[in-house]
């Protein structure tokens, strides 16, 4: 599916995505039990395999902005008409109601099923929003209980790996398990038509427990860049993903799933988490010296993407 990703207005705060969620939510960890031995077929994988297109087997968007927002309540109403009532979601809404628009799509793209949808009219301008589902990750908090700390760090993955520093839309296969067990569906099409293994994220935005990333994929030579550098770095980055953190290789902290094409569970400082897996297109990671003066790339004097003479040409 090829959706319109938000951006999320912008913030200093550590919680980023406290978002849609109540500082009474506490968790430190979401216990992985059998389903990290076998995966679990639910509703929401088998909606998504009702599904045409590359929404089939998990795909999605990404563009979501790596910045904050405040708390608005959503994690203890359910993400539903009821949660969309409340006072902290209306003042959070109507701050700035373009950006929370496209923050909602993806929210309610990660949390619900496709085939659901969320609807909310301005009680201040009365203009309708709708958003679809599509990944059905939080079935629970979908159907309006309060999100358990699974639905809280899948959600939080899930969110993440829609992020990128530069606001862009890019495909990519989003791989892993929703909060009750059931694998995301894709297929070996998919896996090799996005050929390029990217990153896995995990963390907790509901509880200010934070996002982090790491490489899942090989780091990036020093002529290479990518819009998803949040994810998929180079060991000389120094651009930052505030409040995004990057921790280095997957490898040092998951477990892949059996198959070994995603990963169920990583650990970071003693919290274990639900990740979400993506892999990327191969065009999508840049090379100084194509003739294409990418997003990524700056003039210069040198064939690195902070100084790409080849394709930039020199800074005036």
């Amino acid at each position: 599916m090829h959706v319109s990703p938000p951006r999320i207005p912008s913030s200093r705060s550590s919680c980023w995505l406290s978002l849609v969620l109540a500082t009474a939510l506490t968790g430190c960890g979401a216990p992985l039990a059998a389903d990290e031995q076998a995966a679990v077929p639910t509703q929401a994988s088998d909606a998504l395999a009702s599904t045409n297109g590359l929404s089939t087997n998990g795909l999605s968007t990404n563009g979501l902005s790596t910045n904050g927002l405040s708390t608005n309540g959503l994690s203890t109403n359910g993400l539903s008409t009821n949660g969309l009532s409340t006072n902290g979601f209306r003042t959070w809404f109507t701050a700035d109601p373009a950006s929370a628009d496209m923050v909602m799509r993806y929210v309610v793209q990660c949390s619900m099923a496709a085939g659901n949808q969320l609807t909310y009219q301005s009680p201040t301008t009365g203009a309708n929003y709708t958003w679809k589902g599509s990944l059905g990750l939080a079935p629970g908090w979908a159907g309006g209980a309060p999100a358990t700390v699974a639905e809280q760090q899948v959600v939080s993955a899930c969110l993440a790996a829609h992020a990128n520093k530069y606001g862009v839309h890019v495909d990519i296969s989003v791989l892993g398990r929703d909060a009750v067990g059931g694998t995301v569906p894709y297929t070996t099409d998919e896996l090799s038509t996005y050929a390029e293994p990217e990153a896995c994220f995990f963390g907790n935005l509901f509880t200010g427990e934070g996002a982090f990333a790491a490489n899942d994929g090989a780091y990036l030579d020093y002529d290479e860049s990518t819009v998803r550098t949040c994810g998929l770095s180079s060991w000389s980055e120094t651009t930052t993903c505030t409040p995004m953190k990057h921790v280095g290789a997957c490898r040092y902290y998951c477990t892949l799933d059996a198959t070994r094409t995603y990963y169920t569970r990583c650990t970071y400082n003693g919290v274990t988490y639900r990740p979400i897996t993506t892999r990327m297109l191969s065009q999508d990671i840049y090379r100084c010296g194509d003739n294409v003066c990418q997003l990524t790339e700056k003039c210069g004097t040198s064939n690195t993407p902070n100084s790409c003479a080849a394709d930039c040409g020199p800074c005036q």
